[in-house]
């Protein structure tokens, strides 16, 4: 008995791998999605989103990504909860493996996001979503008028305390060093920003708070050991992400971040092989520009199809 071939596999979900589906299910390519330890990706870690089109009245991270699952199953994606551990795109047919299997595809749609850099502190997966966040832009809104904290810094760091200046009362911002890897320029404008304080050289020991949420935390001067308790209503990582890209580290290029470079929207330097989503966007991380990158990766993928055979 030969090997079943895939039209498509989709590694990852997330709004990119969903979307992906839905546009490769209602074209008829039966896609299957690999969705790995954490199905839905990083907006299951998020409570409330409230900037993603359609939600007059917001709806909840986990929430969206069962109904976008739902979707992709009623135009016939087949989900498979395990991992891919290992992949050859070297010949026409794709082959992946999980732990236990062998897969066989013509064509294949990364979208294994990129996983926001934390701290390892006790309480931080408890506290996620209910004052401690990884993304300003995402979550800055529930904030205006109140007490946060940005903890990084590079260039991130001081976009995301720079945007947040703009809807809070007061922003500090925590590093462990009085060196910056921040451009001069990100730098100095988070400076002059009379809303945000430099805290150097300190690192956050301690996250407080109860069952309602974050109320502040206990920093630790690097240099004195000395210690002190903020008050705080939000705390914001900005140290950065890491790719889910190394599997793939043959068969595409990388920056030297880790995020897979593509053309043309979604091509790969593989024939066949598609990112969308975080994996392939250090920039934006938002849902919206992960779904349209993981509806360009569809129809990109469909196109490469017809011409599969001929």
């Amino acid at each position: 008995m030969s090997q079943k071939i895939h039209d498509v596999v989709i590694v990852g979900t997330g709004p990119a791998g969903l979307t992906a589906a839905i546009y490769t299910g209602r074209a008829n390519l039966q896609p299957t999605i690999f969705a790995g330890l954490l199905h839905g990706g990083q907006l299951t870690t998020t409570t409330e989103i409230e900037n993603f089109p359609g939600f007059e009245h917001g709806i909840m991270g986990p929430k969206l990504m069962q109904d976008m699952t739902a979707q992709a199953e009623r135009f016939g994606t087949q989900i498979v909860y395990d991992t891919i551990t290992k992949v050859d795109f070297s010949g026409k047919v794709k082959k992946l493996w999980t732990d236990s299997e062998e897969i066989h595809a013509k064509a294949v749609i990364i979208s294994t996001g990129a996983t926001a850099k934390t701290l390892k502190l006790d309480r931080e997966a408890e506290l996620m979503g209910r004052g401690v966040s990884t993304c300003a832009t995402c979550d800055g809104f529930f904030y205006r008028g109140k007490k946060v904290m940005v903890v990084g810094g590079g260039d991130s760091a001081m976009e995301e305390a720079g945007y947040l200046a703009k809807l809070c009362s007061e922003v500090i911002l925590v590093h462990r060093r009085d060196v910056f890897k921040a451009s001069p320029i990100m730098l100095k404008r988070a400076q002059e920003n009379p809303k945000i304080q430099f805290k150097v050289p300190f690192t956050i020991k301690t996250l407080l708070g109860d069952e309602k949420g974050l109320s502040g935390v206990v920093l630790e001067n690097i240099e004195t050991g000395a210690t002190e308790e903020v008050k705080l209503d939000g705390l914001f990582y900005a140290i950065g992400h890491t790719p889910n890209s190394d599997i793939f580290k043959d068969f595409v290029d990388r920056d030297e971040a880790g995020y897979i470079k593509v053309t043309q929207f979604t091509k790969t330097k593989t024939p066949g092989v598609f990112a969308a989503g975080d994996i392939a966007d250090p920039n934006f991380r938002q849902a919206i520009t992960a779904a349209g990158m993981g509806c360009q990766a569809a129809i990109q993928a469909q196109h490469y199809l017809e011409e599969w055979d001929v």
